[in-house]
């Protein structure tokens, strides 16, 4: 058996730019990926780091088949990818909670949606709320609750279906600074419980630092992987704080010339 999750094979995708009124040119096409290739092993925490625009989020968006890729071949455990998976889930930036609906009827919704029964599903559902430390909130609504403790919410929620794979499109970006550290440090271990693949979008270099087993480190204009980067804290994020490593600033500042070149 393939311990490979994900494979992107020359993987490329345009986006039409737009011709201004009276131009009669042909619409032109920007490039957005540029024949991307790399692989995902099972259980692997990735992050896609670079600077926005740098097609991020469209190969993450691609991989979770919201879009379609122009050219090459994106496979989920072995299955070409042809739209999206109940397997496979999305976390966004934006917590996307029901607002007339309780942490409880959130996090349950997706099985409610797959009509499993509600005694099953609702057992489920507190499991994962307490996995993300929100048990004394389950009967709080989405406006009684911080962003952080919303967007766990939004981990809780993609956790129902057990998914094999999890997409993270920068997740704790809206959150102050404080909170998203907490986050970050939370999520490992929750992550580390579940043995989930994870694929992560974020501009953060501490973040890749802090989160990742490896690093795919983009270029610009267009969009490719420049390097993957196996990650030199990985062995020891999980085993305090890492940024007060003596090494993470060296890292740090190594990952920052990479993106500046």
């Amino acid at each position: 058996m393939s311990d490979v999750m994900v494979v992107y094979d020359a993987v490329s995708k345009f986006f039409p730019v737009r011709i201004r009124p009276g131009q009669k040119d042909r619409p032109q096409l920007m490039v957005a990926l540029d024949r991307v290739s790399a692989s995902v092993r099972k259980g692997e925490l990735i992050t896609l780091l670079g600077p926005s625009g740098c097609g991020k989020t469209t190969l993450l968006r691609l991989t979770a088949g919201l879009l379609a890729a122009d050219e090459g071949r994106i496979t989920i455990d072995g299955a070409p990818v042809t739209g999206p998976r109940k397997d496979a889930c999305m976390v966004f930036q934006n917590f996307g909670l029901l607002p007339w609906r309780t942490v409880l009827g959130n996090v349950e919704f997706p099985l409610e949606l797959d009509g499993v029964a509600t005694g099953e599903r609702r057992a489920l559902a507190r499991h994962f709320i307490e996995l993300v430390g929100l048990t004394a909130f389950a009967e709080h609504f989405p406006h009684e609750l911080s962003g952080g403790m919303q967007q766990r919410v939004g981990i809780a929620r993609a956790l129902m279906r057990k998914p094999i794979l999890i997409f993270m499109d920068e997740p704790f970006g809206a959150l102050d600074a404080q909170t998203r550290e907490q986050l970050q440090e939370d999520f490992l271990k929750i992550w580390s419980r579940t043995g989930t693949t994870v694929v992560f979008v974020t501009h953060s270099i501490d973040e890749a630092l802090l989160l990742s087993d490896r690093i795919f480190v983009f270029a610009t204009a267009p969009g490719r992987i420049r390097t993957v980067i196996e990650s030199p804290l990985a062995a020891e994020r999980l085993n305090g704080d890492i940024r007060a490593h003596a090494s993470f600033g060296t890292y740090r500042g190594e990952l920052r010339e990479l993106l500046r070149e």
